[in-house]
């Protein structure tokens, strides 16, 4: 029997929400799989503050130790993958086999990548500044990444947060889409097991109110969105106030039919607009 996931990751602690409940729809039938209830603002805050503690040991960890761990979600992910796409259709309205052959082994790899990536960075030597001086840029990590996931690739855009930013000893509190979130809440089932506690936190709720408390709190040292240019706009005006940093994918390429008869003019127009 397939159990829905509802509780969000703070902490170390699979928890459940204490803000207003937000309905979950199958966009096949538009039936309500679940509700999931919103975050609260302690909540969010709560979530902040373990990442931000848990920063202090995990930027100390080494590449190899995080990769241990990536490589041991990746697998879980993959001892997991027909659940998780059973979850990922009922919620997307996706074929199930195509969540299960062709994006499940995708999310596993994403983890696998940068578990191997991490272990493979060098750093780059700079012209000599002063005599018997030696120059080299390093790279080290930021501290607490507020990432905001879209609806689309729910489980996939969680892995695409997720790797990169702990592969590089980052702490990460993601917010997945309030209309998807379900596999990504599975997905903290998952976590908890392997990660140190505050160093993967889950909040869920409206971008209004969970997200933008979220991106505003001072621990956040840089903020990660996909979604479109509006919501980009209004995350470069919070980083702003405080020069976090961004890292924003907008906008998206629609796919467009253009038949033999039509007029080309006009869908250039469309198009642009």
């Amino acid at each position: 029997m397939l159990v829905i996931p509802t509780q969000l990751l703070i902490n170390g602690q699979l928890v459940k929400g204490e803000g207003k409940l937000i309905s979950v729809l199958n966009p096949s039938t538009g039936s309500e799989i679940t509700q999931v209830a919103e975050a609260s603002i302690a909540q969010i805050e709560t979530a902040v503050k373990a990442a931000e503690t848990a920063f202090k040991t995990w930027k100390k960890t080494t590449p190899g130790q995080r990769a241990t761990m990536l490589l041991a979600l990746a697998d879980s992910i993959d001892k997991n993958a027909e659940e998780l796409a059973e979850i990922e259709s009922l919620n997307c309205g996706k074929p199930y086999f195509a969540a299960l052959n062709d994006e499940l082994p995708a999310v596993a790899d994403v983890f696998r990548f940068f578990a191997g990536a991490v272990r493979n960075m060098t750093g780059s030597l700079a012209g000599e500044y002063l005599p018997n001086h030696t120059s080299i840029i390093r790279r080290d990590p930021l501290g607490v990444v507020a990432s905001i996931a879209p609806w689309n690739y729910p489980l996939m855009m969680a892995a695409w947060k997720l790797g990169p930013a702990l592969a590089a000893g980052n702490t990460i509190v993601l917010k997945p889409s309030e209309m998807t979130p379900l596999t990504t809440l599975k997905l903290s089932q998952l976590i908890i097991d392997i990660f140190p506690a505050g160093v993967v936190n889950v909040v869920h709720g409206n971008g209004e109110s969970v997200g933008a408390t979220l991106i505003s709190q001072s621990a956040i040292k840089i903020i990660s969105v996909t979604g479109d240019i509006s919501t980009g706009k209004k995350i470069m005006e919070v980083a702003a106030k405080s020069i976090k940093r961004t890292h924003l994918e907008l906008g998206g390429k629609a796919p467009v039919i253009v038949f033999d008869d039509a007029d080309i003019s006009a869908v250039v127009d469309g198009v642009r607009t």
